[in-house]
């Protein structure tokens, strides 16, 4: 079997979300000279470099034309070594990788005919539990809602509950005290009032869920270590399960300072790429959950790795998921192999129409579970329609 051509797709939907971007994900389809293809997608749906990822897949397509596509770990070391950029790697490079080796993990599963589950060694987990990430968004809607009094996370953590999840993901400080989005001052010695309005905030979601809902707080870096530690030992009382990106996503050392003056639990990991930018927080063991997404941290072959890696550190994975059904899809998979596995991330971006009409399945949890999707490959395609629709670079 060889790589014949390979065709791009500009998922973007010309909806805004935080930051004043576009949903964009970015989709490649591998085609070969059997008629089998396969499904990836670049982790850069949302931000500021989704159009990257078209330029950066167009332009590893030189290295994937021609290929036996079941070679897959050659093709990996090829698109890392035999490119120059591929070692230091970052997180358009890498999620251009990424795409690239969830299709060929497609592909070989659907030539196989088994799910990529199979391949990696069976299933662990037989159901996933699942959490609702993102709450101060709300959920299920379908514009994009700014969250900020009290009463409205009570609320929401009523939804979420009344769906069946028992565990829900909320970043207190995006939106300030009058709902502006960034609006508070997160480096340095924080104030009075965010931390505050924050704990107010986590104290709804606590007294809504009782003593048995998971709380995840994120922080998306927004703050630095001062203000993360101070935080973070405000929200002691509440039991949070675990406090997300508090510093800057590549500085381990600032990581570790936080993990051993707060008790709470330090996760981090969309914004790691491959092995080696894990290799520091788990030598130092400053997380104790990590995050990576399989669409930026170098595909299914690496994240397994990197799931791999964690587990001989005592550490546990929940694999980030922010992007189009192909993005969970590929998660599930793995997630499905790993005895390391924590908890699945189901976004609220998930449950919007625009992202689910571009794939054939519409992968839901339920009661806050996932199943593992049993169809050759991923388990997971673009829709006639949405291929027809969405911008397409095809290269031969």
């Amino acid at each position: 079997m060889k790589i014949t051509s390979i065709e791009i797709y500009d998922i973007d939907s010309n909806k805004y979300i935080a930051g004043g971007t576009t949903w964009n994900p970015v989709v490649v389809k591998v085609n070969t000279d059997e008629g089998i293809c396969g499904f990836g997608e670049a982790g850069l749906a949302y931000g500021d470099a989704s159009k990257a990822a078209v330029g950066i897949i167009r332009d590893l397509a030189r290295h994937v034309i021609g290929k036996d596509p079941m070679q897959i770990e050659k093709i990996w070391h090829t698109l890392q070594v035999g490119t120059f950029w591929g070692q230091s790697t970052g997180p358009v490079f890498a999620s251009g990788m990424s795409a690239y080796d969830i299709a060929l993990w497609d592909i070989k599963g659907k030539a196989l005919n088994i799910p990529v589950y199979q391949l990696l060694g069976g299933k662990t987990n037989e159901r996933l539990r699942t959490y609702a990430s993102q709450i101060q968004f709300d959920w299920h809607t379908e514009e994009e809602q700014i969250l900020y009094k009290t009463e409205q996370y009570a609320e929401v953590t009523r939804k979420v509950m009344a769906e069946g999840y028992d565990s829900v993901k909320v970043d207190p400080v995006m939106f300030d005290d009058k709902g502006v989005p960034f609006g508070w001052r997160t480096k340095g010695v924080a104030s009075k009032k965010l931390i505050r309005t924050a704990c107010e905030r986590i104290e709804a979601i606590r007294k809504t869920g009782g003593d048995d809902m998971d709380i995840i707080v994120e922080l998306h870096s927004f703050t630095d270590t001062t203000a993360a530690i101070q935080l973070g030992k405000a929200l002691e009382p509440y039991n949070i399960y675990y406090y997300e990106e508090a510093t800057a996503p590549l500085n381990s050392k600032m990581m570790k300072v936080i993990s051993d003056k707060v008790n709470i639990p330090i996760a981090s990991g969309e914004r790691i790429y491959t092995r080696w930018g894990y290799r520091p927080f788990l030598e130092d063991r400053s997380l104790d959950v990590i995050q990576p997404d399989l669409c930026n941290c170098g595909g299914i072959t690496e994240g397994k790795k990197i799931c791999d890696m964690a587990h001989v550190y005592d550490i546990g994975v929940q694999i980030h998921v922010c992007g189009g059904p192909i993005s969970t899809a590929a998660a599930l998979q793995v997630e499905a192999v790993i005895p390391n596995f924590l908890i699945h991330e189901q976004h609220s971006f998930a449950l919007l129409d625009v992202n689910i009409d571009t794939c054939k399945y519409d992968y839901q949890p339920k009661n806050g579970y996932f199943e593992i999707p049993d169809l050759p490959g991923i388990g997971q395609e673009l829709t006639d329609e949405a291929m027809a629709k969405y911008p397409k670079i095809t290269i031969k």
